[in-house]
């Protein structure tokens, strides 16, 4: 059954009132790459009584808000699997016709800065009732971050919001706690000793934390008025959710409140993990979207399935690792194939998987040879500025994982759509063992960018690296008479980038190797990464040194223009 999302449905089930209700910008599909089906699930598993509510109207007389009553514990809020911003608005400020995750990929049902939106409307409607805020949007805006939508820096959004607590990070680890804290009414005590949650608190609860493993970060106000401040917190609040192991919690003052970031949870086990995903999922859009079109969302990957979580590159523009974490924790083999089997069985499925992938597609149970090793690493990333010598790379887990997949009665092809690290398996089988069997036709990888002096920033490989990709995969082609194509994704205007290095970019991708780009983008800055306070700042906050940015939208569109123009050619 999927969860109830009227009146109507928790009347069915015997219920006159929910424990927990949810609310998320997304549509509701009863699966695991959709985060709030997945707490809902979860908490459902521990016995509550869980309602959703998708997509409420927030612009009329509130009904959404109110339909399904008030919950007996709390009311749960995520923006849905994007920051509302990113799904809005275009690199160059423009408002976006569509939305991947809402029925016939329409746009406007969904609010700006949704977690915001709907925890003041729930707060203000049942100001006694928690609210729980979690999801991207809300992990990513805990603390002090650069908005490029206003250009200015925001306070956390427990302060906007007015949010009870927020969970960051994948909410798996959490949830049940959060829920369980709450059985007897909101306990503040209890809430607070919780692992991977922040809260608002006063200067009298902050004196009483133990200074040996609490880091008072710059204010809200002081980021504002010096934002090599900003910059040095955003140094500290990477470099603690990069550790394998952390007892730090972090404070951030705003106006008369404080911020409190309690240490992340571990990496989830194998066996966590498998729970996860073996929930019992329609794996389907709730029945009510019928005749409503589409999810472009769920079609591209409801024929897929995710093996891992984490990624250990590190790259500056990217979200992952701040909110899934740097360490790899990867599912077990049976849990992958009985989803492969369980999708074999799905209506209308012909017998391709669409990715067997993750954030990064082959990551699959990498990590540290000396686990004590890692304990003690404080790098953002294994693979920059050059592969971590404790790093085991062995892709021969993933290649028998393949070969199983491929082996799933009623499974004809089994593509890979994630994209690939090509500066992880050298020498090894996984190009040959890829092109041959799980191509479609179009193999994704990611360079971003030829110059050197910006792929040090983003935090990414050299380009003769992408090059030596690019001649063993037509070399593997030519011999096995495959008619494949590279498809590499680029950035344009990201920070210490000039239009002299779109230039190069240009006559080194379109005129020496003859590619046409297809899959490229302008840089948009997102909170919590490398790059947006580097677009903030004007500089890098590791070593202070000023980088340019292309600042103005003319800047940035004479740079994404070079993706398309070979020098001398327009």
């Amino acid at each position: 059954m999927f969860l109830p999302t009227t009146i109507k449905e928790m009347r069915a089930r015997g219920w006159d009132q929910a424990d927990v209700i949810l609310f998320t910008g997304d549509a509701y599909v009863d699966h695991p790459a959709f985060g709030a089906a997945v707490i809902g699930r979860l908490l459902e598993a521990e016995g509550c009584r869980v309602a959703i509510v998708p997509q409420p109207n927030w612009r009329d007389d509130l009904r959404d808000f109110t339909k399904l009553g008030t919950p007996r514990l709390f009311f749960g809020v995520t923006a849905g699997a994007m920051d509302s911003m990113v799904n809005h608005y275009t690199a160059n400020l423009r408002l976006r016709h569509d939305d991947a995750y809402t029925p016939g990929g329409k746009a406007g049902f969904r609010p700006d800065y949704a977690v915001t939106v709907y925890t003041r409307i729930l707060k203000r409607l049942y100001p006694h009732v928690p609210v729980v805020a979690g999801g991207i949007e809300a992990s990513l805006r805990r603390l002090t971050h650069y908005d490029y939508w206003t250009d200015a820096l925001k306070p956390s959004v427990l302060a906007e919001s007015g949010a009870d607590l927020l969970i960051y990070g994948m909410g798996e680890g959490v949830i049940q706690q959060v829920a369980k804290a709450m059985r007897n009414g909101y306990n503040a005590k209890l809430l607070r000793k919780i692992r991977q949650v922040a809260f608002l608190a006063d200067e009298a609860y902050v004196s009483r934390l133990d200074p040996a493993t609490t880091i008072r970060l710059h204010s809200y106000e002081k980021c504002c008025a010096d934002k090599r401040a900003f910059g040095e917190n955003f140094v500290t609040e990477e470099t603690q959710s990069n550790l394998m192991e952390s007892d730090t919690t972090l404070v951030e003052q705003t106006g008369d409140r404080y911020v409190v970031v309690t240490p992340p949870h571990a990496a989830l086990t194998t066996e966590e993990l498998d729970r996860s995903f073996d929930l019992p999922y329609e794996r389907a859009p709730h029945p009510r979207y019928a005749g409503k079109g589409d999810i472009p969302a769920w079609e591209m990957i409801k024929h897929s399935v995710n093996i891992h979580r984490g990624c250990f590159g590190g790259c500056a523009f990217c979200t992952i690792s701040a909110h899934q974490g740097k360490f790899i924790h990867s599912r077990s083999e049976r849990s992958i194939l009985a989803e492969a089997e369980r999708i074999t069985k799905m209506p209308g499925f012909k017998g391709y998987l669409s990715d067997i992938g993750g954030p990064s597609a082959n990551m699959y149970r990498l990590g540290g040879r000396d686990r004590e090793l890692c304990r003690k690493c404080r790098r953002a990333s294994c693979l920059h500025p050059a592969k971590c010598p404790n790093l085991n790379d062995d892709h021969r887990p993933l290649l028998e994982l393949y070969a199983k997949i491929r082996a799933v009665k009623g499974i004809k092809k089994a593509f890979i759509g994630s994209g690939i690290r090509y500066d992880l398996f050298d020498d090894s089988p996984y190009l040959e063992t890829v092109i041959e069997h799980h191509t479609s036709g179009r193999l994704k990888v990611a360079p971003e960018h030829t110059e050197d002096a910006v792929l040090k920033l983003m935090r990414k490989p050299p380009f003769a690296m992408f090059e030596r990709l690019n001649a063993d995969f037509r070399r593997i082609c030519g011999q096995k008479g495959l008619p494949y194509q590279l498809i590499p994704y680029f950035i344009s205007s990201h920070p210490g980038c000039t239009e002299r290095d779109m230039r190069a970019l240009s006559e080194k991708v379109l005129g020496k190797l003859h590619f046409t780009l297809e899959q490229v983008q302008d840089l948009t800055p997102t909170p919590m990464t490398l790059s947006s306070v580097m677009f903030c700042t004007g500089e890098n906050p590791y070593t202070h040194e000023k980088v340019c940015v292309a600042r103005s939208q003319e800047e940035k569109r004479r740079q994404k223009s070079y993706f398309f123009k070979v020098k001398g050619k327009r």
